[in-house]
């Protein structure tokens, strides 16, 4: 089959889904996987699965590589794939700190190789088509967010979930960065409220957060993971079959001209002629059809493309996934310093705990 020669680093939960979609698709030839645990290595070995132990060992011909493995492990697996000359995605947080993000960046760049981030939210075909309908409502005014699921309580049974650092706002808070970034733009100064009056943990349950973007917008988000509603990516968008959908927009954009409503890309608009103001109804344009797709495939495809020489505006850069570290590192420390912060207030070695 032809293909692009593909590695997949780290077979772990999200690396198997990486290896799923690599099979799917007719732009990807999987020629190894990485993993160093031999049991797991032998069992997807016998599963028909091209399986090696260490970098070192894949095919001299592969070209790219899909880096899945634990966030600790994130800086030396990047870095051993851009020494040999492939290009990589990263799985999200590309680095454990902005340092070491920052010097896998900066190879990549030297190197004159692509280098991304596996924030595969972008690739929704309704993400795409909210971006291009925003530029229809006019200047961004204000965004307003919403993610609240109640994690089963045998979810913090994990010594290591009940941990600092565990909490929703650096374990989910970084997916919603990425995405509101990718439709509203730049984020420059961040401030947070953060809460464990529910769960009665050491790390927070709930985190209320104010934004101010490089356009002028100004944003708030709830998140929380003790909170029971419908209001949600995951249950918005039905994307993850372990999280219970609900169909519930969870995002509301304003503009001067109008308004949308995110993932429906439900939109409110101007209804006559002359100046719009609150004495006017907006006229509503009902919610779009999206076709469904894994958007862990859309991705991989899309990466194949850029390796082959194209090019693409919708997948996360290096550098757009070094920004999402940086605000979701900026929002806690706000909320330790109980002050607001911008991203260059943010140390590189600071891991948020």
């Amino acid at each position: 089959m032809a293909g692009l020669p593909l590695c997949i680093v780290g077979a772990g939960s999200i690396g198997q889904r990486h290896i799923d979609v690599a099979r799917q698709s007719a732009h990807i030839k999987l020629v190894a996987v990485v993993e160093p645990h031999a049991a797991l290595r032998d069992r997807l070995e016998q599963a028909g699965l091209p399986m090696v132990a260490a970098l070192d060992d894949v095919p001299g011909h592969v070209q790219a590589a899909i880096v899945a493995t634990p966030t600790q492990d994130h800086f030396t697996s990047v870095t051993g794939c851009l020494t040999r000359g492939w290009a990589v995605i990263g799985e999200k947080p590309l680095g454990a700190t902005l340092d070491e993000a920052r010097l896998m960046r900066d190879q990549a760049e030297a190197k004159g190789l692509p280098l991304f981030t596996g924030h595969h939210r972008r690739c929704h075909p309704f993400s795409i088509a909210a971006r291009d309908a925003l530029r229809e409502i006019g200047d961004l005014v204000g965004i307003q967010g919403l993610w609240s699921l109640r994690k089963h309580d045998s979810y913090y049974e994990a010594d290591w979930r009940r941990a600092p650092g565990a909490g929703p706002l650096l374990t989910n808070l970084t997916h919603e960065i990425d995405l509101l970034r990718f439709l509203v733009g730049e984020m420059i100064e961040a401030t947070a409220l953060l809460s464990s009056a529910r769960r009665g943990l050491v790390i927070e349950d709930t985190a209320a957060l104010a934004f101010r973007f490089a356009n002028g917008a100004l944003g708030s988000f709830l998140i929380s993971d003790a909170g029971a509603s419908p209001w949600s990516f995951e249950a918005a968008s039905h994307e993850n079959p372990a999280i219970a959908g609900s169909g519930e927009d969870y995002l509301r954009i304003i503009g001067t001209e109008g308004a949308l409503a995110f993932p429906s890309v439900t939109r409110w608009g101007r209804s006559a002629p002359g100046e719009i103001e609150w004495s006017k109804p907006l006229a509503l344009h009902d919610a779009r059809r999206f076709e469904k797709l894994d958007p862990l495939l859309a991705q991989i495809d899309r990466f194949a493309a850029v390796v082959a020489g194209g090019r693409d505006d919708v997948l996360c850069t290096a550098a757009d996934g070094i920004a999402a570290m940086e605000m979701t590192l900026a929002c806690a420390l706000s909320g330790k310093t109980a002050r607001p912060v911008t991203p260059a207030d943010v140390p590189g070695d600071y891991t948020g705990v």
